[in-house]
């Protein structure tokens, strides 16, 4: 039996997920070894007498013979894979796709918002669970409970599973773009999706839904650097572009 924790089960991302960010040792044509190992791979040579060193190797990263970097800083990329290709020390975005345009990501929750609201139209309206402009302030109230807890149940499954699944609504994939954690770029646990989902659809559901909706969501016009929503702060997630 295998000790690996299933997809999805909130542990740490399976190790094959396509997404995930690689180390440098993972890319294509980059070596795992030391820019002071020997060339084509052959064991490290001790430095020739009289160097500045000692005859000790030098200090990793480009330090101070005295320890430590000589701006006061670890080493690059801070994280696991390093800083990679045009990004910044210490930023957990290198290594990923570009971060998705906040325009199009709103255009994508639109998609998803009529896909499902239609579901929960036809459901509601199949099992009389609407909102009547009727008199009787008790009947009006308990059918817009009903057709909330529809609305909430429907949107948080939707969101929470296919993120979970692909990091990718209908919306996203159609529009080239995914949810991954900030950490790592891997597809987020269902456990993080929950969470995610949870802040987006839960007020979006019982009250202030338009209002709700261009806070949570336009929040990632104005956020820097990683343009996340409030959803997105919550779970720790970003979304980026697949195209």
């Amino acid at each position: 039996m295998s000790s690996e924790p299933p997809p999805g089960s909130g542990a740490q991302p399976p190790e094959d997920d396509p997404f995930r960010k690689r180390p440098p040792s993972d890319q294509p044509g980059q070596g795992s070894g030391s820019p002071y190992d020997a060339p084509y791979g052959g064991a490290q040579q001790p430095p020739p007498p009289g160097h500045p060193y000692g005859g000790q190797q030098p200090p990793p990263y480009g330090g101070s013979p005295y320890g430590g970097s000589p701006y006061g800083e670890g080493p690059p990329g801070g994280g696991p894979y390093g800083g990679g290709a045009g990004g910044h020390p210490g930023d957990p975005l290198a290594g990923m796709p570009p971060l998705a345009d906040s325009g199009r990501r709103t255009l994508a929750r639109i998609i998803d918002m009529i896909l499902v609201g239609i579901v929960v139209w036809l459901l509601t309206w199949a099992f009389g669970v609407r909102e009547y402009s009727v008199d009787g302030d008790n009947i009006e109230v308990g059918r817009s409970i009903g057709q909330s807890v529809v609305a909430a149940v429907l949107y948080i499954a939707y969101d929470t599973f296919l993120i979970g699944r692909t990091g990718q609504t209908l919306g996203k994939k159609w529009l080239g773009m995914r949810v991954a954690n900030l950490s790592d770029g891997a597809t987020p646990s269902m456990q993080t999706s929950l969470v995610r989902a949870l802040v987006l659809w839960l007020p979006f559901a019982f009250c202030c839904a338009c209002v709700w909706t261009v806070i949570c969501g336009g929040w990632s016009f104005f956020d820097k650097p990683y343009k996340q929503g409030l959803h997105d702060k919550a779970a720790k997630t970003v979304e980026v572009s697949t195209r």
